[in-house]
C-alpha cells in the first residue's frame, strides 16, 4: 500500500528500557549538578579570598594606575562569582524542569501506546467483521450460480488469526550431512552450468546494451496514507481507487514478465538429460521470480480490461512473452512464453490481496505450467502468499511464505518446497528455502537450499537415515549429501535502484518504448508513463479518467448484451471475451484457464491491430 520512503505519524511504544534510560539520564543530571555545586562553593571561597587579598592591596600605598587596575580586577572577580551562581541556579532549574517533563512525557508516551494498540485492535476488529460479512453475502442461496467464482475467492479467504510469520516450529523436517567431494550427476555438472551462465549473461548483457539503463528519479511526494488506509479495511486491494503515490511505474502485466529474469536457467534445464537434474533447475527458477520482490514494496497498476503487454526477445535470448488482462473482477492475467531453446511456459494468475489491518496478504491463485519439448516432461506447480508487514507503523518490509510442490507430470517426480516464514525468535537466515526433489517412489536424490532473494543450491543425497526428533516430538531424516553445487544466483541491482523503484536490469526495460507493438500495450498507458516522467499529478489525473472509462465501456457492453436477446431466452451475460486467449479445461489440473488461442505474433508480423479495442 505503500512506499518505503512514507511515514505515519503514531509514537513508538513506550518500554521499560525507555523509562530506564530516562531515569538513568536524570541520575547522570543529578551527580552533574552535585559537580557543579561543588565547583561553586570553590569558585566562592577562592573568589572571596582573591577580593579580600584585592581589598589590602587597594589600601596599599601605590600609584594610582596601578590602584585603579586593582579595583577593575576585583570588579571583574565580582561578576565572576555573580554569574557561576547564576549558572548554578540555571542548572537547578533546568534538573527541576527535566524531572517534570520527564514524568509528563512518560505520561505522554504511554497514553500514545495504548491509543495505538486500540486503533490497530480495532482495525483487525473491523477486518475480521468485514470478511465475516463477505463469507455470509457470498454463502447466501440467491448467490449459488455463481459457485465457480466464489470458489476462486474463497481460497483467498485465510484464518483472520493466523499471522503465520511469527511461527516457532521446526523450520526443516530433514538434517543435512555434507560429504567430502565426489562428482557425480549436478555435482560434476555445476562448473560448466556456472560458466555458461556467465557466459550467456555476458552476451545478453552486451545484446541488453541497446536498451536504456535508467529511468528519472522516483519524486519524494508525500500522502496522507490515513485518509486512504481507513477506506481499505477488508476489501480487495484491486477495488480501491489509489492514487498513483503508492505505485510504481509498470502494470501488474509487466511485474508478471520479470517472472523471465532468469530465463537462463529453463534453457539449461532443457538441455538436460536428467529429469532429477531438470527438476533442480526448475525449482530454481521457480524461486528467482521472488529475487525482484525484496525492496519493491510498491503496488504496480491494475491492468485495464484487454490491456496487453509483450516482451519479444527472440533475436536475443530466443523467447517470445505475451500477457493479456483477461477479467477485471476477480482481476486475472493469462501469460504464454514460447522459446526457441526449447520450452514453453503458461499461467493464468488471479491475484487475492486482502487488507487485514496490520498486514496485506497477496495471494496469487492459479498454476504455472512449464513444458519441455524434447523431453515431452510437463511441470506445474503454483506461487506461495507474500506478506506486506507494518502496513500501520514501521518500516514496510516484504515476507514470501508457504509452500510450493512441483510436479513433473511426465515421471511423476516431485519437488517440495518450502519458504520459511520470518520469526524474530528463528535461528536460521531470513527469506531462507529449503526443499527436496524426490523420484516417482519418494526416493529423495537431491536437496535444495538457499534463499529467495540471493541464491539457491543443490546437493546430491548419497545416503540417508531416521535420525533425532525435533522440538515437537517428529522424527527427522538425515541425509548425507556431497558438497553443494551452485544454481541460481541474483544479479546485482543496478547503479542508482533505490532512487528508481528498486528496479532490476529486466525491469528498467520493460516500459521502455518500443515500435510495433499492440495498441493495447501497457507501453502505451499514459497514466503510467506519466507517473514515470515524474509528473504525479498528471498521472493521477489520467487515471481516474482511464477507470471511468472503463466502468463506462463495461455498462455499455452490459446494456448491448441485455439488448440483443429475447427477454424468456437471454442467457446470463457471458462477460468480456479476451482477444489473444481463449478458455479450456487443463487435463491435468482439472481447471479452467485461459490458454493462448495464437494470431498475435502473426498479427505484429501484419502491423495490423484493427481488431484491437481503444482502452486508452
Amino acid at each position: 500500500l505503500r512506499t518505503h520512503s512514507d511515514h505515519f505519524l503514531l509514537a513508538e511504544p513506550t518500554t521499560q528500557s525507555d523509562r530506564s534510560e530516562i531515569q538513568g539520564t536524570l541520575k547522570i543530571l543529578v551527580s552533574k549538578l552535585d559537580d557543579l555545586s561543588t565547583c561553586n562553593d570553590l569558585i566562592a571561597k577562592h573568589g572571596a579570598a582573591l577580593q579580600r587579598s584585592l581589598s589590602e592591596l587597594e589600601g596599599l600605598k601605590v600609584p594610582l594606575e596601578g590602584g585603579e587596575k586593582i579595583k577593575a580586577v576585583n570588579e571583574r572577580a565580582t561578576l565572576f562569582r555573580i554569574t557561576s551562581n547564576a549558572m548554578i541556579n540555571a542548572c537547578r532549574d533546568f534538573l527541576d524542569l527535566a524531572e517534570t517533563h520527564s514524568r509528563r512525557l512518560q505520561r505522554a508516551l504511554q497514553h500514545e501506546r495504548e491509543q495505538r494498540t486500540h486503533l490497530e485492535e480495532t482495525i483487525e476488529q473491523l477486518a475480521k467483521q468485514h470478511n465475516s460479512l463477505e463469507r455470509a453475502w457470498r454463502e447466501a442461496p440467491t448467490h449459488a450460480s455463481r459457485s465457480e467464482r466464489v470458489s476462486k475467492e474463497d481460497a483467498s479467504d485465510e484464518d483472520e488469526d493466523s499471522e503465520y510469520f511469527d511461527a516457532m516450529d521446526d523450520s526443516t523436517e530433514f538434517i543435512t550431512v555434507t560429504a567430502s567431494e565426489n562428482a557425480g550427476a549436478i555435482g560434476g555438472q555445476a562448473s560448466d552450468w556456472n560458466q555458461e551462465d556467465h557466459v550467456s549473461v555476458s552476451k545478453g548483457l552486451m545484446r541488453r546494451r541497446q536498451h536504456r539503463t535508467q529511468i528519472p528519479d522516483k519524486p519524494n511526494y508525500s500522502l496522507n496514507l490515513w485518509s486512504i488506509m481507513k477506506n481499505c479495511i477488508g476489501k480487495e486491494l484491486s477495488k480501491i481507487p489509489m492514487p498513483v503515490n503508492f505505485n510504481e511505474p509498470l502494470s501488474m502485466l509487466q511485474r508478471l514478465t520479470e517472472d523471465l529474469e532468469y530465463h537462463e536457467l529453463l534453457d539449461k534445464a532443457a538441455r538436460c538429460e536428467s529429469s532429477l537434474e531438470q527438476m533442480c533447475l526448475v525449482a530454481a527458477f521457480s524461486v528467482s521470480s521472488y529475487s525482484t520482490t525484496i525492496h519493491r514494496t510498491a503496488k504496480p497498476f491494475n491492468p485495464l480490461l484487454g490491456e496487453t503487454y509483450e516482451l519479444d526477445r527472440l533475436e536475443e535470448f530466443g523467447y517470445r512473452s505475451l500477457c493479456e488482462q483477461v477479467s477485471h473482477h476477480p482481476p486475472a492475467a493469462a501469460h504464454h512464453v514460447i522459446s526457441q531453446r526449447g520450452w514453453t511456459l503458461r499461467q493464468e494468475i488471479t491475484i487475492a490481496s486482502k487488507f487485514r489491518g496490520k498486514y496485506l496478504s497477496i495471494m496469487p491463485l492459479g498454476a504455472i505450467h512449464l513444458h519441455f519439448h524434447a523431453s515431452g516432461n510437463h511441470y506445474v506447480w503454483r506461487k506461495v502468499t507474500s506478506t506486506v508487514h507494518n502496513i500501520i507503523v514501521g518500516r514496510l518490509w516484504i515476507d514470501q511464505s508457504g509452500d510450493i510442490e512441483i510436479i513433473n507430470n511426465t515421471t511423476k517426480e516431485t519437488c517440495q518446497l518450502k519458504f520459511i516464514p520470518y520469526s524474530y525468535f528463528s535461528r536460521d537466515v531470513p527469506r531462507k528455502v529449503t526443499g527436496v526433489v524426490a523420484d516417482s517412489e519418494g526416493q529423495a536424490h537431491y536437496i535444495l537450499s538457499g534463499t529467495w532473494d540471493e541464491k539457491m543450491e543443490s546437493a546430491k543425497i548419497i545416503q540417508s537415515s531416521e535420525g533425532s526428533s525435533g522440538s515437537e516430538g517428529k522424527q527427522k531424516t538425515v541425509y548425507q549429501t556431497l558438497p553443494p553445487k551452485l544454481l541460481w544466483k541474483k544479479y546485482p541491482l543496478p547503479e542508482n535502484a533505490e532512487n528508481m523503484y528498486y528496479f532490476s536490469s529486466l525491469a528498467l526495460v520493460l516500459n521502455e518504448p518500443e515500435d510495433g507493438v499492440a495498441l493495447t500495450d501497457s507501453r502505451l498507458r499514459p497514466d503510467q508513463r506519466l507517473m514515470e516522467e515524474g509528473r504525479w499529478d498528471e498521472a493521477n489525473s489520467e487515471k481516474q479518467r482511464l477507470e471511468e472509462k472503463q466502468r463506462a465501456v463495461r455498462r455499455r457492453r452490459e446494456a448491448e448484451w441485455g439488448s440483443s436477446c429475447a427477454p424468456l431466452l437471454c442467457r446470463e451475460y457471458e462477460g468480456y471475451q479476451p482477444l489473444w486467449f481463449h478458455q479450456r479445461r487443463d487435463s491435468i489440473t482439472g481447471e479452467t484457464n485461459f490458454v493462448y488461442k495464437g494470431g498475435y505474433w502473426e498479427s505484429k508480423e501484419r502491423e495490423d491491430w484493427s481488431m484491437c479495442p481503444e482502452i486508452f
